[in-house]
């Protein structure tokens, strides 16, 4: 069955009975509504329990929104209520499993490492967190803030295999930072605030039963405060970081002698009263120049000579950059025309002045605008979101489709900026005919607003920490708290039903070169009638933060058709063409996926030497 379509599935039969606390007429309204307080999950028969959260009624929110997403809960005063949900698994729509309550840290940034942990980030200069530095460590460090002396951990490594969470160190602050992935697996991480605004840190991933920590670096360092920039990994495994608050340059690291910064117009011409042009969208594309996006307005830039080749249309609408909070993904990359045509699609955004007037909590955007941008006559083709959504995460799935999870539907980016969370997670499939590529999924019941992280995982989990919309931390009873509950939400295709359809990897290479053509040997279950119909997609592991995920991209390599591995039952071999060049896949470690007719496999890591 193809997964990869919107397809009508039943939805789960909830039954709520609200045992005490409220009159019947109350409890009537609310069943209208079908708003719980709290929520019993189900996912395959396994029933957990999460605690709601109340949702911010204002006269910016209508009653179809709350009809539409209704496990939003609304404020009732003095009640005690109690609800039993019976759900069948769900098969079209979704799912959702809390993995931890207390991962110490709300998660800020975040990246997946090539040992399946994940990296954990938030920033140090906020006071203690709720996990020790291992071994009674501390951290001494007289430009912090908040706590010169300071013994918790602003950084975990959270293991999805078994939740465990371990705490690490990193010393300088981090607050809006950026960081890539280099050829070898390790994190670079750049920038920050305060006494981090020009610091550079490394993380060298292990094994989650092994102790890793952070570095600071002692020979490196950038150039210029780097607070909200960002950056993407190159085909020479250097990186560029571009822009930040005040910062309309770009540089590298590591820095070659006769290297410094250089000056970028364009961020300063995108810049406005609000700014609207932080943590800029970059994208590398197969030419090898980058195509930037800032505010609504964007470039193709040949970074080598600094110099900007052609400049795009403007996108309608509301700007889209940080503190506007939309997002963007470079569609996946085919093989089928040698990778030569690119998409982006950059999606939600806010009203001009939301950032500046909170109290307004005007509606986030609602449209979507793609664009090929490899095109002789580029332009924005709109399209409209199931509803309005800023700071949503856009995360590519091993479909080659694209997710949008977390946000908010009133506001803005900033301390306390936003309103009526966006707990439904909308599927975008960017091979149906416009106006049938989205897709609403399950709703959660945790609000995952400003300062948190959505990540694909290998096994094609998403991982969802954080939201932390204040300047400290706040765990007293608050609408949006401070939010330390790690979880998953399970796309349609990891449902039981299509267990059997889901390839396994039997034999891959760990190493491949580019043009190189290798053989991967997979478990495949098929009708004895059917010809079995696989892609391989290799995904790279972006480093998220605030809404974007930098370095993100999916390419489609060429595949044979599978062939029965000498008459062994249900194995098959399929003939695979690496990246012919860095421009398209820079050297690092990827994840290699295959799908079964929209299933797909568990990924396995290769990396591109």
């Amino acid at each position: 069955m193809q997964l990869s379509k919107k397809e009508a599935f039943p939805k789960a039969q909830v039954r709520t009975e609200i045992l005490y606390g409220i009159t019947k007429e109350e409890s009537r309204k609310l069943r209208v509504k079908g708003t719980d307080s709290r929520v019993v999950e189900a996912f395959e028969g396994q029933s957990l329990l999460s605690d709601g959260r109340k949702d911010c009624k204002s006269e910016h929110q209508d009653v179809e929104q709350i009809q539409e997403h209704a496990l939003a809960s609304v404020t009732l005063k003095e009640c005690s209520i109690s609800c039993m949900v019976q759900a069948q698994p769900l098969s079209g729509n979704g799912s959702w499993r809390i993995l931890s309550n207390n991962a110490g840290v709300p998660s800020m940034h975040s990246a997946v490492t090539r040992f399946n942990t994940v990296i954990l980030i938030d920033r140090t200069n906020i006071g203690p967190s709720q996990i020790a530095l291992p071994g009674g460590n501390c951290r001494d460090n007289p430009r912090d803030q908040n706590l010169t002396h300071d013994c918790t951990a602003h950084s975990v490594v959270f293991d999805p295999s078994t939740n465990a969470v371990r705490p690490v160190s990193i010393f300088s602050d981090t607050q809006c930072s950026t960081a890539q992935f280099l050829a070898n697996g390790t994190l670079l991480h750049a920038g920050g605030d305060s006494d981090g605004l020009k610091k550079v840190r490394t993380f060298k991933p292990c094994l989650a039963s092994e102790t890793c920590d952070w570095t600071e670096s002692t020979d490196m360092s950038l150039l210029n405060n780097r607070w909200y920039g960002t950056s993407q990994l190159l085909p020479d495994n250097r990186v560029i970081v571009i822009g930040g608050r005040g910062s309309f340059t770009y540089e590298f690291l590591p820095r070659k002698p006769s290297e410094g910064t250089y000056y970028m117009p364009f961020l300063n011409q995108t810049s406005n009263w609000e700014e609207d042009n932080l943590y800029p969208y970059v994208h590398l594309l197969p030419d090898g120049n980058l195509f930037i996006f800032a505010n609504r307005d964007s470039i193709l830039l040949d970074y080598t000579n600094n110099s900007v080749i052609r400049t795009y249309p403007t996108i309608p609408g509301e700007p889209r950059n940080y503190p506007s909070g939309g997002s963007s993904v470079m569609l996946p990359l085919d093989a089928a025309n040698n990778y030569s045509s690119v998409e982006v699609l950059v999606c939600g955004g806010a009203r001009l002045g939301s950032y500046r007037n909170t109290a307004k909590q005007w509606g986030c955007s609602k449209t979507c605008g793609r664009m090929t941008v490899t095109s002789a006559t580029p332009s924005w083709a709109m399209e409209t979101m199931p509803f309005r959504r800023c700071m949503g995460d856009m995360i590519l799935l091993p479909t080659a489709d694209v997710l949008i999870i977390n946000g908010a539907q009133n506001g803005s980016q900033g301390w306390d900026g936003s309103s009526n969370p966006a707990f439904s997670p909308v599927a975008y499939f960017p091979d149906n005919a416009p106006g049938t590529r989205f897709t609403s999924y399950a709703p959660t019941t945790i609000p995952r607003v400003y300062h948190a992280t959505a990540n694909l995982l290998p096994d094609g989990r998403i991982l969802l920490a954080g939201s932390n919309p204040h300047g400290y931390y706040v765990y007293s009873e608050n609408e949006f708290p401070t939010e330390l509950r790690v979880e998953a939400f399970y796309p349609p295709y990891l449902h039981k039903e299509y267990t059997s359809q889901q390839p396994r990897f039997i034999s891959y290479p760990h190493r491949v070169t580019y043009g190189q053509m290798f053989n991967v040997t997979l478990f495949l279950k098929v009708d004895s009638d059917s010809v079995p119909q696989v892609d391989m997609n290799l995904v790279s592991t972006p480093f998220v933060s605030h809404s974007y995920a930098q370095g993100q991209r999916l390419l489609k390599l060429a595949v044979t058709a599978p062939v029965n591995s000498n008459g062994v039952g249900n194995q098959y071999t399929l003939a695979v063409t690496a990246p012919p060049t860095a421009t398209i896949a820079p050297r690092s470690y990827y994840m290699l996926f295959a799908n079964n007719n929209g299933v797909p496999s568990r990924a396995v890591w290769v990396q591109i030497v």
